[in-house]
């Protein structure tokens, strides 16, 4: 009876194991009133991070438009709960190659969380004091959703528009659900079967007796 919970488990612990070497996707849509204090800037757009915790790296993707007013720096702030405010994480003044000066633009990276560089310094010492325990502790905070992405303008120097970054299911995720759905279906048919084969017999029986 407890054979499909069994296969169950199988499959999750294969799942687990493999998942360890994925890399963790967050995502966020950009508003202005995901600021603090919140706004009414018209800018919107959507940001991606994706961590890589075996190769120690960090890819951002950012897509944005429509500010008010120009940009100036951009950030991963960590590590606050959503709606409130957090210090700088990733490289200051801004990331690498950011655009400035513009109402809309694309932007992608990928940093090395081996060096000192991907990091704000200020970060590090609140971390610890070395890049492995920076690493650390952004990786918590985006795996708890407390780290955000933070685009700063003229209009708005403390932020205009702000994603708060959430997990991404990865798509091995719904398979396993899925799958675990499908043989807890096969489970149930089989023993419904088996009651109804049963009712069967003893009303057989009962008909014979009499």
């Amino acid at each position: 009876m407890a054979k499909p919970f069994i296969v169950l488990f199988a499959v999750m612990s294969l799942w687990m194991n493999g998942v360890q070497a994925t890399p963790l996707s967050y995502s966020a849509v950009f508003s202005g009133l995901n600021e603090n204090p919140s706004n009414a800037s018209l800018g919107s757009g959507f940001a991606r991070v994706d961590y890589d915790p075996i190769a120690h790296s960090l890819f951002v993707d950012v897509d944005f438009t429509g500010l008010t007013g120009t940009t100036t720096v951009a950030h991963i702030h960590c590590c606050a709960l959503p709606g409130t405010n957090a210090g700088v994480a990733t490289p200051t003044p801004t990331f690498p190659g950011f655009p400035a000066g513009v109402s809309a633009g694309t932007y992608n990276q990928l940093l090395d969380l081996t060096l000192t560089t991907s990091f704000n310094g200020n970060f590090i010492t609140a971390s610890g004091g070395t890049v492995a325990e920076a690493e650390a502790a952004l990786a918590v905070g985006l795996a708890n959703g407390q780290a955000y992405f933070n685009i700063h303008t003229s209009a708005f120097p403390g932020g205009e528009i702000r994603a708060n970054l959430a997990a991404v299911p990865e798509p091995a995720t719904w398979v396993l659900l899925v799958l675990g759905i499908a043989v807890l279906h096969i489970h149930a048919r089989k023993r419904r079967r088996a009651a109804e084969g049963l009712h069967m017999r003893l009303k057989y029986r009962t008909v014979t007796a009499g």
